[in-house]
């Protein structure tokens, strides 16, 4: 009888690839520009809270409530202070949102299908577990809480950014993108919830009318030079009629980000011909794409202005009345934090482990799953959108809103805080096998070997 043929096992499949150089430059200028933009959405959220609690609460309270220009109830746009940082300036945060997903499935790392898997199931395990714990949290605490059962599903690419940029220097690119992904792809997901689930009325004609200018604005921004001073008045006429059909108007920021071209195209620019003299059509590439350079122009403005001034109307709760005790054992508030805090890194952290689980994958050589318990742990920021979702369902100054906005606070807080105890070590593992790396140890010239570091350090 002759032996059987010997099974050659086939190459161990990555969860994690190394990112291409572009790639990486790309999620190294996402980072340092969210340092910034994430410490003033701080900043403008802690004024906020502490106006609110202040004597001067009043003048807040006012201050979010003046109604700028009252005659626009024609329009539907007789908003107040707080409703136009909700629904304007936060259009020009999720027009940012829509060129980093057109950009992800273009040209990022979505666009490979077995790369795109991991995030994509992640965001969704991300998403699924804490709405679940908000449901059982909220079965029996009646009235209208389980309208919350979206607010600790989203995850806010700044805040989370901003605290992997500040704490780390030496992790991992691939883990970085993986977060940078896996936020994007929530965000999509968010702002599908937003759209279906969150519209409280709906008009056919005004949304069908907001095409036009959103098609113009696609026409327009192909010709690149030609006609560019049309753009933001079809982005502004696009968002009042999107405004008007009773979706959230930040859906049209994401519909017109999604119309920039991603990739550089090839014009014919005149060349001077050394022999000749005679200028000749040559193809000249562009050096960056249209939605890199409209990311370039508009994410100051997003991280600079837009989200700061919606945190700090947004995170004005006051807590002389009620109590931060009183309030954070709602179970409204209960089912938000601990679906932020506990639901984001179980959701993210457990499905992918399944996927590693079932397909047999591994992580990449120089990932360990204590960066992944790292990861999944930012996930739990959720800021701006769940701040925007609890809004959406419970009303702007209600009481479950005020709750909801302790929770969102609390939460991310205490996410923030364990995904630093966790990622400061784990870079601080990478810096020293970064060193020892750089370090001649045999004396001949060549680097010591890269490892990864063991878990047991973290």
């Amino acid at each position: 009888m002759t032996d059987p043929t010997p099974i050659v096992p086939g190459p161990v499949r990555r969860l994690f690839h190394r990112p291409s150089l572009r790639e990486a430059r790309y999620v190294a200028d996402i980072l340092r520009t969210e340092t910034v933009g994430g410490g003033l959405l701080l900043f403008a959220a802690v004024v906020g809270l502490i106006w609110a609690n202040s004597p001067w609460a009043g003048s807040y309270t006012a201050l979010g409530r003046y109604v700028p220009w009252p005659g626009g109830e024609r329009f539907h746009l007789a908003l107040t202070l707080s409703q136009w940082a909700a629904d304007g300036l936060l259009a020009i945060f999720f027009f940012v949102v829509g060129l980093e997903l057109k950009r992800e499935f273009i040209a990022g790392d979505l666009r490979d299908p077995r790369r795109a898997v991991l995030p994509v199931i992640a965001a969704v395990g991300g998403m699924t577990l804490p709405a679940v714990i908000y449901v059982l949290t909220n079965l029996s605490a009646g009235g209208d809480a389980l309208r919350g059962w979206a607010i600790p599903t989203a995850t806010d690419i700044a805040f989370a950014l901003a605290v992997l940029a500040v704490i780390s220097s030496h992790l991992p690119h691939g883990l970085r993108a993986f977060l940078l992904t896996l936020a994007v792809v929530d965000d999509l997901l968010a702002i599908t919830i937003i759209a279906i689930f969150y519209t409280t009325h709906f008009e056919f004609l005004p949304l069908v009318a907001a095409l036009v200018p959103i098609g113009l604005f696609a026409l327009l921004v192909r010709r690149r030079r030609s006609w560019w001073w049309l753009l933001i008045p079809l982005a502004v006429a696009a968002w009042a009629l999107v405004h008007a059909s009773g979706v959230h108007a930040t859906v049209a920021g994401v519909l017109l980000g999604f119309t920039v071209p991603v990739r550089p195209r090839k014009e014919k620019q005149p060349d001077l011909d050394q022999q000749t003299g005679m200028a000749e059509q040559t193809g000249m590439a562009e050096q960056t794409g249209m939605a890199e350079h409209f990311e370039h122009v508009w994410r100051p403005v997003s991280a600079g202005v837009a989200v700061p001034v919606f945190a700090f109307f947004a995170a004005g709760v006051s807590l002389r009345e009620a109590g931060l005790t009183t309030m954070l054992t709602e179970p409204v508030a209960v089912g938000v934090a601990s679906g932020l805090v506990v639901g984001k890194l179980v959701g993210v952290l457990g499905s992918t482990y399944l996927v590693a689980r079932f397909t047999r994958a591994e992580l990449a050589e120089d990932l360990t799953w204590t960066d992944m318990l790292g990861v999944a742990l930012l996930a739990g920021i959720g800021f701006t959108v769940s701040l925007l979702i609890g809004e959406l369902a419970f009303g702007a100054d209600s009481d479950r809103d005020g709750q909801v906005k302790t929770a969102v606070l609390v939460g991310s807080t205490i996410s923030a805080l364990l995904a630093s105890l966790v990622l400061v070590r784990r870079n601080a593992a990478y810096r020293r096998l970064h060193e020892e790396e750089t370090r001649d140890a045999d004396g001949d010239g060549i680097p010591d070997v890269y490892q990864r570091p063991p878990d047991s350090s973290a």
